[in-house]
């Protein structure tokens, strides 16, 4: 797999759905963490918070992604994700059944704060 050169690149050769609900997730993690910067990381798009990334996602065959990059982030919001959470560190939706709002913005909030938490370390 060749390395997209920008998030935009990635999210135009996505088959139309995906590519929506992967839209839906990037306006709301900007909407949430508007001093981000976007970037590809490991071939995928991700908001980079400072010097700390902060959020990735993707789409897969079968599924769309969220990477919280913290298990400490997944296990807070464990309940709520039930069985989207898979166990290694990502969150699966579907592209027509998205991660609620609510619950993106509190999963960004929880990554802000320990990326903050980490630099004042």
């Amino acid at each position: 797999m060749t390395t997209p050169a920008s998030v935009d690149a990635y999210l135009a050769a996505l088959p139309p759905e995906s590519r929506a609900a992967l839209e839906r997730l990037r306006a709301q993690i900007r909407a949430v963490a508007p001093h981000a910067t976007e970037t590809i990381s490991y071939q995928m798009p991700a908001f980079r918070d400072g010097d700390r990334l902060l959020v990735s996602y993707a789409a897969f065959r079968d599924h769309c992604s969220l990477f919280p990059m913290s298990m400490a982030v997944i296990e807070t919001f464990r309940d709520e994700l039930g069985t989207s959470w898979n166990g290694k560190g990502t969150i699966h939706f579907r592209p027509d059944a998205p991660l609620p709002a609510a619950l993106v913005e509190r999963i960004v909030r929880a990554r802000l704060a320990e990326n903050a938490a980490r630099r004042r370390r």
